[in-house]
């Protein structure tokens, strides 16, 4: 895959290797990186059609801060966020992993998913819960699952004229689910049943589909899903599937493969202060258009 890595000669570049749209397009590799300069939310008049709350990467748990991870401040950070979503009249709130972090028993690693599932049911909308290594480093997914009030890991629901998948990508690569620290973190898989369900999900909805899930399907290497293309053939096949929204990586990012967004979401958990905060509105518009308003650390996004 053909990337440009180094950020400093990424913002270099001269407006002239942009196309219009603000976003560079490398031949030959099938992929459009965004620019952190040109590609930033446009305000415009355009009612939205959908608006959802996104967060992810809370690693909410009480104990000291380890390297740039400061787990005490989630709740204060998330209040921020809730307050915005509930200015916004979001329909719908979503997490994209991670939702805690490692406790030292059982029983106390349940206690902190209470906590932070309480306040974030507290906001407008629906709620939904994308799984993360973290969430379940612990706990096994029935465990997480019943406290958060979710049946399923993965699933589809509708709101409005569009479709919503949440995918689960915590299977090691022979399909065992992952659970009570019998995992590595690199090896993150969407297993042939999980696939086999999107498939037919995305065969059955007449609706443009919006994806989430925690590790990237738009990279190899250790923060991607190892069977990415496979995901990908099955949403690019469907012809409905307009962005997919992703954590894990703790730092924005944005790249379009074979016409679908793959946004990834600033983590929340990084840093300390409100000004490290990371929370996003999106906002589908007239004629499928996204625009994301990232807040504090998240960047922000339109796409037509």
């Amino acid at each position: 895959m053909l990337e440009i890595s180094d950020p400093e000669r990424r913002r270099g570049l001269s407006r002239r290797a942009f196309l219009r749209n603000g976003t560079l397009l490398l031949a030959g590799a099938g992929v459009v990186r965004s620019s952190r300069r040109l590609v930033a939310a446009e305000t415009g008049d355009a009612k939205p059609q959908v608006r959802i709350g996104m967060v992810t990467d809370l690693h909410h748990a009480d104990k000291e801060p380890a390297g740039t991870r400061y787990y005490r401040e989630t709740l204060r950070k998330f209040a921020e966020a809730a307050e915005q979503f509930k200015r916004d009249r979001v329909d719908f709130v979503i997490e994209l992993g991670d939702f805690i972090d490692a406790a030292d028993s059982l029983d106390t690693e349940k206690e902190y998913l209470r906590r932070i599932t309480k306040e974030f049911g507290a906001t407008p909308g629906d709620h939904h819960y994308v799984l993360g290594n973290h969430c379940v480093y612990t706990l096994v997914k029935p465990e997480f699952l019943e406290i958060v009030g979710r049946p399923k890991s993965y699933y589809s629901f509708d709101v409005g004229a569009y479709h919503f998948v949440v995918l689960d990508a915590c299977f090691r690569s022979d399909g065992e689910p992952y659970g009570r620290k019998n995992f590595h973190w690199t090896d993150a898989n969407v297993p042939p049943a999980e696939l086999e369900w999107l498939r037919a999900d995305l065969g059955r909805t007449p609706r443009k589909t919006i994806a989430f899930l925690h590790q990237r399907l738009d990279v190899d290497g250790h923060y991607g899903v190892k069977n990415a293309p496979e995901v990908r053939a099955a949403l690019e096949e469907s012809g409905k599937v307009l962005a997919v929204f992703q954590g894990h990586f703790h730092r924005n990012d944005h790249r379009q493969i074979a016409g679908i967004h793959y946004c990834t979401l600033a983590a929340m958990v990084e840093r300390s202060g409100p000004e490290n905060n990371a929370y996003a509105t999106m906002e589908i518009l007239p004629g499928d258009a996204i625009r994301i308003r990232g807040f504090r650390k998240q960047e922000s996004y339109r796409w037509a």
